[in-house]
């Protein structure tokens, strides 16, 4: 394939692959944000050996066809050889044999299901063992052992599910209900399942509810009169954006596993959060995926640096083990799996809109996608 930044002083060209439409645009285009404020920056400090930093960008409208279509795209007609993006688990998916085919690199910043591994994905996100776990801990030892498993329905949804059943069952708890809807239910697919709710009474709802249908979840929830402080919604993939979408006094007391929230308290997030309000306007908020989008483009850019080559095999190995100072804290990218060592944290969402941060982990938890660590049932 040609290297259309071969010649010297050419930009280092790269793929976006965002959604700016669709179903889950409302979290994507903070992804999209956040990749291009970290490129700003590089090419504000002069880029990269000199060179500009260039992006290309596609919008997959949020379709699974649309993500390989454009990775295929840039691949092929651009002449890319690196793509950050994908928000879905069916994203990343169509576009992992496209890059596997044509040996390109695809950054992905976002949380997923694990059990995966190729060597043409850096997996910037978290693992199960790096929200599930802690999550399912905390839920078990403060409401109860009952759950009630809501998701989306797609890949994703369904083996977080798995995942999250396995750790409540191994604990002596129990799933008394699970249920799925399609990617763009409204607020009446969850009437049955909120009647259901309030007939089991489960000690909590889990979600793994996604895009513009996590808002009606929520809205349904609070039409139903149920308390958070007695049976809370417990997510993995709502974030500060989701949040905002349905409204602060709807999400409030209902709790999230993340490696980061805006709220974290330190120096270099504070001047995270700044500069994303003052690029993309005070009412934006970050959030987890927001934070992975923006550090995955700045690791990339440290090895390229190095290597001074943008081909896959020259910028992997100098990718793998490499250490940032992220605004969630110090990250690594695992050289033993092409995952990311990341922190956990536990946030209940707050009246402003954002997450309370109640309980972190007191170092990054490495990477462990396959759960080797958590027992053959699991697995």
């Amino acid at each position: 394939m040609g290297n259309p930044t071969a010649r010297t002083g050419a930009p280092w060209r790269v793929g976006l692959l965002f959604s700016k439409t669709g179903i889950t645009s409302v979290i994507e285009q903070t992804q999209l944000q956040a990749s291009i404020l970290a490129i700003e920056e590089i090419n504000a400090a002069g880029g990269i050996n000199g060179r500009e930093l260039r992006a290309i960008h596609y919008d997959p409208g949020s379709s699974t066809a649309g993500f390989a279509q454009h990775a295929k795209r840039l691949m092929i007609d651009d002449g890319v050889t690196t793509i950050f993006g994908c928000y879905t688990s069916s994203s990343r998916k169509a576009v992992l044999p496209v890059v596997e085919r044509l040996n390109g690199l695809l950054w992905y910043p976002t949380l997923y299901e694990g059990f995966e591994y190729s060597p043409n994905i850096i997996y910037t996100g978290a693992a199960p063992n790096q929200n599930s776990v802690a999550l399912s801990q905390y839920l078990l030892k403060t409401y109860g052992n009952r759950f009630f498993l809501i998701g989306s329905d797609y890949i994703y949804p369904r083996e977080s599910n798995r995942v999250i059943g396995e750790l409540v069952r191994m604990a002596g708890g129990a799933v008394v209900g699970e249920r799925y809807v399609g990617l763009r239910a409204q607020r009446r697919d969850f009437l049955p399942l909120m009647r259901e709710c309030g007939q089991l009474r489960p000690s909590v709802i889990f979600s793994t509810v996604v895009g513009e249908a996590t808002t009606h979840l929520y809205q349904a929830y609070a039409d139903a009169g149920f308390d958070p402080r007695i049976m809370p919604i417990a997510s993995l993939t709502t974030t500060e954006a989701e949040i905002g979408a349905m409204g602060p006094d709807v999400g409030c007391g209902h709790i999230t596993a993340a490696p980061y929230f805006e709220a974290v308290d330190s120096d270099v997030n504070r001047a995270f959060v700044g500069r994303y309000k003052k690029r993309f306007g005070s009412d934006q908020t970050t959030n987890m995926c927001v934070e992975a989008a923006y550090f995955q483009v700045h690791i990339f850019a440290r090895a390229l640096a190095m290597t001074n080559s943008i081909e896959t095999d020259c910028l992997r190995p100098m990718v793998l083990g490499s250490a940032f100072e992220a605004p969630q804290g110090q990250i690594t990218i695992n050289p033993m799996c092409g995952h990311t060592d990341l922190w956990t944290r536990l946030g209940r969402a707050n009246g402003d809109g954002k997450f309370d941060i109640f309980w972190q982990s007191r170092v990054p938890v490495g990477a462990d996608p396959y759960l080797v660590g958590y027992g053959a049932q699991v697995a």
